[in-house]
């Protein structure tokens, strides 16, 4: 899972005395860039589903709540549009991308592409040892040892994944796959959150490494075809109903920067 590095303090410009720390969250840490800064905290209210699909907001809203102008903002946010986790529309307005099952059915096609070649090219090279030895440790534990938290395994499951692709050798192809990760982590923490797949997840995972060791290619293949598909099934059962229950259950609330608020149903 791409993360953003850990940022050094904004150094004493102009720039940096127009920003104002947010109430109650000393928390934050900064980047040397307001668009940088102001890019990672958007990013990481939608992944802690502190904005929720639909949820509605504008730059002189997030510039009042940062105390900056909305130039940073505006680049913060066009480079969520370009990461597909937000949209513009008219006067300085913006849209967390509502849930668009035709989009996401499209992109678990293209992980799954991904992830049954890898594991092929894996068998192949019978597989990094020292990286399938990590996995192992991780995800073939005894059923007491294994993490409980949904959106900590949320987390470990997408170093899974990425990790394998990786390992795979093919830059270009972790690069993409890093992008779709960003991309499905939202439907993608609900299914741990609602939970009745963690504990098929540490059973998948193992059989994967398993036939990974083997050398069993088809095997490999087919385990993980399958483990993405339930995957996919059900993020196709998720309503807006369940992502605001999905707030609840992580006990966050809406930023304060967000005004309005657009109810769906799919």
């Amino acid at each position: 899972m791409k993360s953003v590095a850990a940022p050094s303090p904004l150094p004493p410009s102009a720039e940096a005395i127009d920003v104002a720390e947010p109430d109650g969250d000393d928390a934050l840490v900064r980047s040397g860039s307001l668009p940088e800064y102001v890019y990672a905290q958007l990013r990481q209210d939608i992944f802690d589903m502190r904005l929720l699909p639909g949820d509605q907001i504008t730059e002189t809203e997030i510039a009042a709540y940062f105390k900056v102008s909305r130039t940073p903002v505006r680049q913060a946010l066009q480079r969520l549009q370009n990461d597909g986790l937000m949209q513009g529309y008219v006067r300085g307005g913006w849209e967390i991308v509502p849930i668009d099952f035709k989009r996401f059915s499209d992109l678990y096609e293209m992980r799954k592409l991904i992830e049954t070649h890898a594991v092929r090219r894996l068998c192949a090279q019978a597989g990094d040892q020292s990286v399938l030895a990590g996995l192992r440790a991780s995800w073939c534990v005894p059923e007491q040892a294994r993490e409980l938290d949904g959106p900590k395994a949320a987390q470990l499951d997408e170093v899974f994944h990425q990790t394998l692709v990786r390992a795979a050798g093919n830059q270009e192809m972790a690069d993409t796959f890093d992008r779709l990760t960003d991309r499905i982590r939202i439907v993608r923490r609900l299914d741990f959150l609602y939970g009745d797949c963690l504990h098929s997840t540490y059973e998948e995972h193992a059989a994967i490494l398993d036939c990974i060791a083997a050398g069993d290619a088809d095997a490999a293949q087919q385990i993980m075809g399958e483990h993405i598909d339930g995957s996919h099934a059900e993020v196709n059962q998720i309503t807006l109903h369940r992502l605001h229950s999905a707030r609840a259950t992580a006990t966050t609330k809406p930023p304060a920067y967000v005004s309005v608020r657009v109810r769906r149903s799919f």
